[in-house]
C-alpha cells in the first residue's frame, strides 16, 4: 500500500500499474495478484486508506474540544485540509478528481458522503448553539465539500508557493465560513 501510494503521489493513477507496484515492492506481479484481483481493486484499496487518513485528520479537528466555537473548528479543519492538499498536491488531485478506474470512482463517492457527514454534524452543532445561521446542515455540508474540492482541483494543477498557498488557504477558509453562515473575521483564518 505504501509503495502504491508513493507512486500515485508522483505519477497519479495511471502510473500505479500492478507491474509498477510489484517492481517498487520487490515482489512479482503474480504476488500482487494474490492480494488484489486487478488494478482497480488495488487502486480502490489505496484510495480507501489514503482518504480514510485524511478523513480522520479532518474529523479530529472538527470534533476537538478546543477551540470551542464551531466556526473556529470549521476554519481549522478546512485550513488544514487545504494545507495538506497543497503539500501533497499530486496525491490530493488523484484522490479528489483525477480520472481513475471505476472502483476508485465508487470509493470517491462513498468518501464524499463521509466528508459531508462530518461537516454536517459540525454545522448542525453550530446551528444548535446559535453560532451559525439556521440552515439545512446536510445541504450546506454538500456544498462545502463540493466547493472545497472544486477550488482545490484548479489550484493543484500547478505548485502553489508560500504566499500563494497562504492566500489560497485563507480564501478557502473564509469561503467555508461564509458557506456555513458565519461572519468571517481575519482571526479565524489559519496561518500556514
Amino acid at each position: 500500500m505504501a509503495e502504491a501510494t508513493s507512486i500515485i503521489a508522483v505519477q497519479g493513477w495511471s502510473g500505479a500499474t500492478v507491474a509498477a507496484v510489484a517492481t517498487a515492492t520487490g515482489i512479482s506481479t503474480g504476488a500482487v495478484y494474490q492480494h488484489f484481483p486487478n488494478k482497480g481493486a488495488l487502486a480502490a484499496e489505496v484510495f480507501r486508506r489514503a482518504t480514510q487518513r485524511e478523513l480522520e485528520v479532518l474529523a479530529t479537528v472538527l470534533t476537538a474540544a478546543e477551540p470551542v466555537s464551531t466556526a473556529e473548528r470549521l476554519a481549522q479543519g478546512v485550513g488544514l485540509f487545504a494545507q495538506r492538499a497543497i503539500l501533497g498536491r499530486q496525491l490530493a488531485y488523484a484522490l479528489i478528481a483525477e480520472p481513475a478506474d471505476p472502483p476508485v470512482l465508487i470509493e470517491r463517492l462513498t468518501y464524499r458522503r463521509r466528508y459531508n457527514d462530518v461537516f454536517a454534524a459540525l454545522i448542525a452543532e453550530g446551528v444548535g448553539k446559535g453560532e451559525m445561521v439556521p440552515q439545512d446542515a446536510a445541504v450546506t455540508a454538500a456544498a462545502l465539500t463540493g466547493g472545497v474540492a472544486e477550488v482545490l482541483i484548479g489550484q493543484l494543477s500547478e505548485p502553489v508557493d508560500g504566499p500563494g498557498a497562504r492566500s489560497l488557504v485563507s480564501e478557502l477558509t473564509a469561503l467555508a465560513l461564509r458557506c456555513a453562515g458565519v461572519h468571517v473575521r481575519e482571526a479565524t483564518c489559519p496561518r500556514l
